[in-house]
């Protein structure tokens, strides 16, 4: 079986992007990333797929009429290079049936909290406002509901006492630079089954 091939979008910083070029690049991930795909041109994302040598696809949304014309382009950018398998690593944008309907089952996202709780924007900040001793992070298949599709695997993440979304953060994002990686070797190795909305992992 050959390496997977990986188009990652992302919107902001993109270090769930690096943690992923790093683990390719490493040899802890049998994948290449084929393509970055970016809805903000001037995100630091960007600049560490040009130094890792990656291609992107940046756009600007409000350059199309829609949100299904640009995901008709991109969907047939990821046609072109052969795309297996779409990892959504912090990006920003609700994705529509034109790229969730071809990819069903082959499109995964990272999350800041454990789902089910804290679905949607800032889910370090809801943990933290709802007052939980523990929050976490949560890998799992997209559906086009808002976090709602079959959950992989979950990590979790302590609320310390005079925690701040900033300090918490920082425990969730080396929480997500760990266990996105590890989950897609499971995908590449193909110990990650889908049936319906049931879930198993292997190995």
């Amino acid at each position: 079986m050959g390496a997977l091939r990986l188009a990652v979008f992302a919107s902001g910083q993109g270090t769930n992007f690096q943690a992923l070029a790093d683990a390719v690049q490493q040899g802890g991930l049998d994948a290449t990333i084929e393509l970055l795909v970016c809805d903000k041109p001037s995100a630091p994302v960007v600049e560490r797929a040009k130094k890792a040598g990656i291609e992107a696809f940046v756009f600007k949304p409000k350059d199309y009429p829609s949100r299904e014309a640009y995901e008709t382009e991109i969907l047939a950018e990821l046609e072109r290079r052969g795309v297996e398998l779409i990892v959504l690593a912090g990006y920003m944008r609700i994705i529509t049936p034109v790229l969730v309907e071809p990819y069903y089952g082959r499109m995964i996202n990272i999350h800041p909290s454990l789902l089910p709780s804290f679905p949607g924007v800032n889910g370090i900040g809801q943990a933290l406002d709802y007052g939980v001793k523990v929050t976490g992070v949560t890998v799992h298949y997209v559906d086009g509901g808002l976090d709602s599709g079959p959950i992989i695997a979950q990590r979790i993440v302590e609320v310390l006492k005079g925690d701040t979304e900033a300090s918490l953060a920082e425990r969730i994002h080396e929480a997500e630079q760990q266990l996105l990686p590890q989950v897609t070797q499971l995908i590449a190795q193909g110990k990650v089954l889908l049936d319906g909305r049931h879930v198993t992992v292997s190995g």
